[in-house]
């Protein structure tokens, strides 16, 4: 199967799964990852994965399937970054939906759809692990399935989208408690979209990471 992924992202963490991905499957299928829309040569699946371009009919043309992964529960949580904006909102159990690419965004019809469950203390990097293990089970999904998959159409819903995040989304008030930011923090990405206090006429970059307790490993929580 000739496949092809489009990430136009290339400091998105995300490109260490694709690049991974690729790798398990090269024996068996031919697989390309490129990063811009005029690199589409076609084939049999085009993924678009963390893909800031947007692709038109033309585009798509050139493959027998094109696929989106969208972290919400779609119809519900269109838009842009869909599970932080959900962690935000205080929820643990965030849809990852694998559906077809159209014009208007996230709307094509659902292939498979997979469930992130958080327990509230995880971190990005840790959030990032389990969310593009999802991705590329839905990813084996769609290899597995393509010819014989009967996709469900989404259900007519008018909420409203998810706005892109800036820099200005990852500032911390530095009146609020921590408790009450905890979510931010957490949700941040140090390297791209870190958390950032302005106080006393200085911009400050916080980070937060978790420490070992007694014998418990890095990066898990004591109950």
């Amino acid at each position: 199967m000739n496949i092809t992924i489009l990430c136009t992202d290339i400091a998105h963490p995300v490109n260490v799964m694709l690049t991974r991905w690729a790798a398990i499957h090269k024996t068996q299928h031919h697989i390309t990852i490129v990063r811009k829309l005029s690199d589409l040569l076609g084939g049999d699946i085009l993924f678009l994965i963390s893909c800031h371009e947007i692709t038109t009919q033309q585009h798509r043309s050139l493959y027998t399937a094109s696929l989106v992964i969208h972290a919400s529960d779609l119809p519900q949580g269109k838009g842009w970054s869909p599970h932080i904006w959900q962690i935000l909102e205080g929820k643990n159990h965030i849809v990852v939906s694998l559906i077809e690419a159209q014009d208007s965004i996230d709307s094509g019809d659902i292939w498979q759809q997979e469930t992130l469950v958080l327990e509230g203390h995880e971190l990005s990097d840790e959030i990032n692990t389990q969310l593009f293990q999802i991705e590329s089970n839905l990813m084996d999904f769609a290899i597995e399935n393509c010819k014989t998959i009967q996709p469900v159409k989404q259900a007519n819903d008018s909420a409203k989208l998810y706005s892109r995040r800036t820099a200005e989304d990852s500032r911390i008030d530095p009146h609020k408690t921590i408790a009450e930011q905890f979510d931010l923090l957490r949700v941040s990405d140090f390297n791209r979209y870190p958390a950032i206090l302005s106080y006393r006429d200085c911009d400050y970059v916080i980070k937060i990471e978790k420490k070992a307790k007694n014998n418990i490993a890095e990066g898990t929580c004591s109950e």
